[in-house]
């Protein structure tokens, strides 16, 4: 009888050795298993998350992002971007940053794009990732209605162009020998040029002509214009592939489905997009 007793208890203890030996095997081959990969958030699920896409803009260059007479942000920019945001399902929260200062609230973070007439560059490139072109246009040499030393591009030299200091339009002041003076966009540099304290700006050929629509007997003339043309797109820190995608398939829609043609007629009259 105790022999018994005895066999079937160490017959427990083996087989309860088993299976404690088994679990610890397993808890080891878990634990030793490499960890499942956690996605990292993407900046096109925080936004679409938050419900916003923070834009940064100018708000003082007509007719691409200003202020209209009710003191509201509009322009052709703008509606582009509030077109594109609602096609990504979110709202768009534009904050306003002075031209030279654009870059640098983008490396920041302190916005997710910048639609804002930003050329594509290959300097820019370099850095940061672009949307498509989504607008095309023309350099011109804008100088005082009754300047007649200064016709062509030539003629800038050791003269004083008002240019934002960062922008391509400064580059080619520059690249003819102007000397630059600092604005902080469209609107002070046609101020400085009617009142006469710079020789001439160089600006873009859409917003010379919306402005001289708005203000016909204001005494400024374009004498030159580039002969190539500039290709702008919205702008974005680099690693934000997933963003830049949704933004240029918003775009191919609106182009697709009439809405951007919509907007550039209500703007300029025409197609600006080529």
């Amino acid at each position: 009888m105790k022999k018994r007793v005895l066999l079937v208890t160490a017959i427990i203890t083996i087989m309860a050795l088993v299976f404690v030996g088994c679990s610890a095997a397993k808890q080891t081959a878990a634990t030793n298993e490499p960890a499942a990969e956690v996605k990292q958030e993407s900046l096109l699920d925080k936004i679409k998350a938050e419900g916003v896409i923070k834009i940064g803009t100018e708000g003082t260059y007509a007719p691409f992002t200003f202020h209209d007479k009710d003191g509201k942000l509009t322009g052709f920019d703008v509606e582009i971007a509030e077109e594109i945001a609602n096609r990504l399902g979110v709202k768009a929260e534009f904050i306003e940053t002075k031209w030279d200062g654009m870059f640098a609230g983008l490396d920041a973070k302190r916005f997710d794009a910048v639609v804002n007439q930003v050329t594509i560059r290959p300097d820019r490139i370099e850095k940061y990732d672009f949307s498509d072109s989504y607008i095309v246009s023309k350099a011109v040499l804008i100088v005082h209605g009754d300047n007649n030393e200064i016709k062509s591009f030539e003629d800038l030299k050791g003269k004083k162009s008002g240019q934002t200091l960062t922008s391509n339009l400064a580059e080619i002041a520059t690249s003819f020998g102007a000397e630059l003076v600092q604005v902080d966009g469209f609107n002070q540099s046609i101020d400085l040029l009617t009142s006469k304290r710079i020789d001439a700006t160089i600006n873009d050929s859409l917003s010379f002509l919306d402005f001289k629509t708005q203000k016909p007997d204001t005494a400024i003339k374009v004498v030159a214009e580039m002969d190539t043309k500039d290709e702008n797109g919205i702008l974005f820190n680099k690693g934000n592939q997933e963003l830049v995608e949704a933004v240029n398939k918003a775009l191919a829609d609106m182009k697709a489905d009439g809405k951007y043609l919509e907007i550039s007629q209500k703007w300029f009259g025409e197609d600006v997009s080529k």
